[in-house]
């Protein structure tokens, strides 16, 4: 099977393993890494490095003849012995040599460039650990030569195709006479050099570089191989683009028909809204990301009053709050009322107890921070504080049934964290509290869930990018209350399903996982045929 047919034929199998990605990045989408696109970039560096993309040509220039003419020219690693002495070697394709990389690929060190010694009116590029990290007039090397992270990002490859300086985080190759540039990058890819920086001092020993055995093919036959490579990588990048175009044309048709169920005129209209969707539902809900905007999008309803009956039997939220000495005005759905939340219940802000008193820490009393909010219900914290913090600062007890949440922080920037207290807690500065009547302590999490992409909005960014809720806008934020009874029935109902979007989202997971393995599985058994 040529390498073109092992693209074309398993076609399902490199587009259909992805896997969730927290960050973005070239051919992700955003979202999700391209699993199946990536070990097809692999299966390729591996055939090409291997001798199994190109034909051999027996009229090509062996590649022993050119390691011989650079043994006569240039001093060898001062005495090494090479891999070629060894005992055993592999099968090589014919044409081939192996060779011990420290014999012939020299990884000189580059040369200390603090950024206050650099001219970046110059348009010398000066090179990093991986990529270019400012400029200069003057340069270090007066050729093309290949970067190879030495510290930071330790094993990263970088090409310098123009006169360039690499500083001392970096080593650089200029490949010798008889190695193709563009082959010669490759082969370095297929030594995973990243692997050798690993450790408690990360970074690349050169040493350990030079050990590593290499495969040289006949020098046309290099050039040969890169023009494949390019070809194949150029079909790469057209599957990466295809599967990102239709990932954003999904997500956008999502939205839309998502959205039209949270805009309606009248009971009529959402009912149609919601027969279009459900006639597309295995189509539309295929990823996770999907799933989690159908979430949202249940939540909203859920605060709308849509997803269950009213009953005229139930209390009314308005006589409900008038009791807990709430002010609030009547909404237009039956029995339910309108609220300010900061009106729903005593605010309770946080703050650290000094670290000099010892006696301070360590105690029994969870003091919660951002980075325990991970979990709608907190009923711990990583870090303990004791009872003498209470009584000697300006800490606060926050009661059981209370609202955490985060005000201050770079998590802000997308997310509103939001949790119930499931016990006497203290909180951090970066923290509020709300004391809202128990009973509808559940539905005001829901609420503010909901909220999250309104209430982010609210979020002011400082002049030094710190991320905080001013109080004002926080505080008069709306909340529309339905009576107590409705509320139980919409929690219900929101938890069955989200019960049901998480078993759909573990069914898409598993598949997932199995593409992936099926992908990983057709590239070793690839590479075994080889």
């Amino acid at each position: 099977m040529s390498a073109r047919e092992l693209i074309t034929e398993n076609l399902d199998l490199w587009t259909g393993a992805v896997t969730k990605k927290s960050s973005s990045g070239r051919g992700s989408n955003g979202k999700v890494e391209l699993t199946g696109v990536k070990k097809l970039r692999e299966l390729i560096l591996e055939l090409a490095i291997r001798g199994r993309l190109v034909e051999q040509d027996s009229s090509d220039e062996p590649a022993h003849l050119v390691l011989e003419q650079l043994d006569s020219s240039v001093k060898k690693n001062k005495g090494k012995p090479r891999a070629s002495s060894g005992a055993s070697q592999p099968i090589l394709p014919k044409g081939w040599s192996s060779f011990r990389v420290g014999d012939y690929l020299d990884f000189q060190y580059g040369k200390s460039l603090p950024a206050k010694q650099r001219d970046d009116s110059g348009s010398i590029a000066v090179y990093g650990s991986n990529g270019v990290v400012g400029f200069h007039t003057e340069a270090l090397t007066e050729a093309s030569c290949i970067i190879v992270g030495r510290k930071g990002s330790a094993g990263a490859l970088n090409k310098a195709l123009d006169p360039s300086w690499t500083t001392d985080v970096a080593y650089y190759v200029q490949p010798p006479q008889g190695f193709d540039f563009e082959f010669t990058y490759l082969l370095l890819q297929s030594l995973h050099l990243d692997r050798l920086g690993k450790g408690i001092k990360p970074g690349v020993n050169r040493n350990e570089a030079y050990s590593l055995t290499a495969l040289l093919p006949p020098l046309e036959e290099q050039h040969r191989i890169v023009q494949k490579v390019d070809e194949l990588m150029a079909l790469c990048d057209q599957l990466e683009q295809q599967i990102s175009d239709q990932l954003e044309a999904h997500e956008t048709l999502v939205d839309t028909l998502l959205g039209t169920l949270t805009q309606f005129e009248n009971a009529t209209e959402l009912a149609d809204n919601w027969a279009r969707l459900a006639a597309h539902f295995d189509t539309l809900f295929t990823t996770e990301q999907s799933i989690d905007k159908l979430k949202q999008t249940i939540l909203q309803l859920a605060v709308m009053g849509r997803l269950v009956e009213q009953n005229s039997k139930d209390e009314p939220a308005p006589s409900f709050l008038q009791r807990h000495g709430i002010k609030n005005h009547a909404d237009s759905l039956q029995g339910w009322a309108e609220v300010v939340l900061g009106d729903l219940g005593g605010v309770i802000g946080g703050s650290t107890p000094s670290k000099a008193h010892a006696e301070f820490w360590d105690g029994t009393i969870p003091w919660v921070s951002p980075k325990d909010m991970k979990r709608p219900l907190i009923q711990d914290s990583q870090d303990k504080i004791s009872e003498q913090a209470v009584e000697l600062t300006s800490l606060k007890i926050v009661p059981p049934h209370s609202l955490l949440m985060v005000v201050r922080g770079m998590i802000l920037a997308h997310s509103f964290p939001v949790a119930i207290t499931g016990c006497e807690v203290t909180i951090n500065q970066d923290m509020k509290a709300l004391v809202p009547p128990p009973e509808i302590t559940p539905y005001l999490l829901l609420c503010l869930q909901a909220a999250r992409s309104t209430i982010i909005e609210l979020v002011d960014r400082s002049s030094h990018g710190t991320r905080k809720l001013v109080s004002e806008k926080l505080w008069s934020h709306v909340i529309r209350i339905p009576p107590i009874d409705e509320q139980l029935r919409i929690i219900q109902k929101v938890d069955d399903l989200m019960a049901l979007c998480d078993q759909l989202k573990e069914r898409l997971s598993q598949a997932r996982e199995t593409r992936c393995h099926l992908a990983e599985a057709a590239l070793a058994d690839a590479v075994g045929r080889c």
